[in-house]
């Protein structure tokens, strides 16, 4: 595969305001797709089986929606998952409250705490790329028990806690033992000290048509990064 650019935060909003407005592939399109992809990855990396017990974490935005698909997914597939949400579901935007009405009407339980309990796998998704220094109350408190937690901690384009353009790690963080970053990866991967919580990263396709990256100029000419694979292993 050639080598692929890292963004920056604001080069990602403009990834997807192209995507919406330009393409017309819109956020649950975008979203579908990285969810599946973050299910496809989580049963693949960490050999998961029926009844195995999974742990999602979503936030209100983009990243909670996407591991909502995950959470879908996984379940039809016969995993026991459970979803805990970083705030009331007033709180959350529009298209993450469709993927929490569909696990709803299918019976997919949303806890309110962990009680301690242990699980398999617990899946990441509080914060994404807009991240404004250290996270806050419930989610902060979630962060430090997921890391507590004996499972290891699959992150969905960044591990929550992480400034995606500087790689800073804030207090508390995700500690990944594997991240699933989406279009492209982010510039703050670049940084040596965000390695322990970001382990293994894998770049997963979203349906970014090479196209747009010539547009912005971030490659010379468009080829087909996942022509091979729909989800590649950076490191």
């Amino acid at each position: 595969m050639r080598s692929v650019p890292y963004i920056t935060t604001q080069q990602m909003i403009e990834v997807d305001k192209l995507m919406m407005e330009y393409y017309r592939i819109g956020l649950l399109q975008m979203m579908e797709m990285a969810g599946f992809n973050l299910a496809t990855l989580a049963k693949r990396r960490f050999n998961l089986k029926d009844d195995d017990n999974i742990l999602v974490l979503a936030g209100t935005g983009g990243n909670g929606g996407g591991v909502l698909v995950a959470a879908r997914h996984l379940s039809n597939w016969g995993m026991d998952v459970s979803v805990q949400l970083s705030n009331s579901i007033d709180h959350f935007k529009q298209v993450s409250l469709h993927q929490l009405d569909i696990l709803e009407k299918m019976n997919v339980p949303i806890i309110e705490n962990t009680n301690g309990r242990n699980f398999h796998l617990i899946i990441d998704g509080l914060i994404g790329y807009s991240l404004r220094g250290n996270p806050r109350e419930r989610v902060s408190r979630m962060i430090v028990e997921a890391n507590e937690n004996l499972a290891p901690v699959l992150s969905l384009d960044v591990p929550s806690g992480m400034d995606s353009t500087s790689g800073k790690i804030n207090n508390p963080c995700i500690v990944a033992e594997a991240t699933m970053t989406l279009a492209l990866p982010k510039s703050g991967f670049l940084n040596k000290k965000s390695k322990p919580n970001v382990g293994e990263l894998y770049l997963s396709d979203i349906s970014v048509p090479p196209e747009l990256y010539q547009r912005m100029g971030l490659i010379e000419a468009a080829f087909p990064i996942f022509s091979e694979e729909n989800i590649i292993q950076l490191f």
